[in-house]
């Protein structure tokens, strides 16, 4: 079993190396601003929300599937499925869909849905600043199916495929991407360890009819060609890509009460390295409250403070009704506020 958590290690560390990865992802800049697909790096469940972020060793949770996919193989559950919107900065809209299926020996099946809007605009320019009669907005979706399962009673694993598009008026980007990641339960008090890496895969290149015109190579209209069709020419982008690596424990564990604490490091490809902190405190496995803080070490940060709450109720034997809230600090750009609601079945 040491030797599986190992090999499983040394294989995401090796993906994080090989290639074009250690340009990206160990480089000594900050590099904000050099990837696409930036709402990918939006954390998705108001629970891991609410507890910072730190989330990658937090086990039997459908919203494992974003932030370390080994987690959902833990689940004792036949199923979840849950729905997570935030009302985004600026009046962007933020959906995380997800759903899972328990198979028992064989391990677990999921799948999730991702959606980003922006709000239709007005196309302005400087000729007509108030509009000229036409509007524009932007979007991205994200499709990912995966697979995880447990390798011992200890050990799991999880993979993710995911295809994601960028979309702004007329052009779109698309590309290909995986996640992979694995946690283990140790035998101190019961001691989880997850790392996983996120969004590894294709380039993203704008392509659409905004990028066509029209040119004269001579800027004559009296000689020559003076209609050729042409492209402007579009840079590609890689993805955000991350790595993860959390702890998580129960600090305190009695009849009714239940208090874990977790810690997660991470280290973006674009952007400096950061520590996620949170906790969780829990009545009866009913009540719910947590605080967590993000981006700790990094001091240009906007995001901080997190707090939040939820309730799961058993309706009908073998049906649980989750619902979270989570408050998020942004600094300049005041708070953000998600919510999800849940079945477990």
């Amino acid at each position: 079993m040491k030797k599986i958590f190992i090999t499983s290690i040394a294989l995401i560390f090796s993906i994080a190396i090989t290639s074009n990865v250690n340009a990206q992802l160990f480089g000594t800049t900050s590099k904000v601003g050099t990837t696409a697909a930036q709402f990918l790096k939006i954390g998705a469940g108001a629970r891991a929300i609410g507890m910072g972020g730190a989330f990658a060793s937090i086990p039997d949770d459908i919203y494992s599937i974003y932030w370390n996919p080994a987690g959902i193989a833990t689940s004792r559950s036949n199923g979840q499925v849950s729905f997570n919107h935030a009302n985004w900065i600026a009046e962007m809209d933020y959906d995380f869909a997800g759903g899972s299926i328990n198979l028992g020996g064989m391990g677990t099946i999921f799948g999730s849905f991702t959606s980003f809007r922006i709000p239709e605009d007005k196309v302005r320019t400087i000729e007509d600043p108030e509009g000229d009669g036409r509007t524009w907005d932007a979007g991205s979706i994200s499709i990912a199916v995966g697979y995880a399962k447990m390798l011992t009673d200890r050990f799991s694993i999880g993979f993710t495929a995911k295809f994601v598009q960028e979309r702004i008026w007329n052009s779109t980007a698309s590309g290909f991407a995986f996640d992979v990641g694995t946690l283990y339960r140790t035998p101190f008090n019961d001691l989880m360890i997850g790392a996983a890496i996120s969004n590894f895969g294709t380039s993203m290149q704008l392509d659409g009819r905004d990028i066509q015109f029209n040119s004269d190579p001579d800027d004559n209209i009296d000689t020559g060609p003076n209609n050729v069709k042409s492209l402007y020419d579009m840079d590609a982008f890689d993805m955000p890509l991350s790595f993860r690596i959390g702890l998580s424990m129960n600090v305190l564990e009695t009849r009714f009460l239940r208090a874990t604490a977790s810690l997660d490091a991470a280290h973006p490809n674009d952007n400096v390295e950061y520590v996620n902190a949170g906790v969780e405190f829990a009545y009866d496995e009913t009540l719910f409250l947590r605080a967590g803080y993000k981006s700790l070490f990094y001091d240009e940060a906007e995001e901080g403070l997190t707090l939040g709450g939820g309730i799961k109720y058993e309706f009908a034997p073998n049906l649980k009704i989750v619902v979270n809230y989570a408050y998020a600090d942004f600094g300049l750009f005041d708070n953000v506020q998600f919510f999800d609601f849940g079945l477990v079945f």
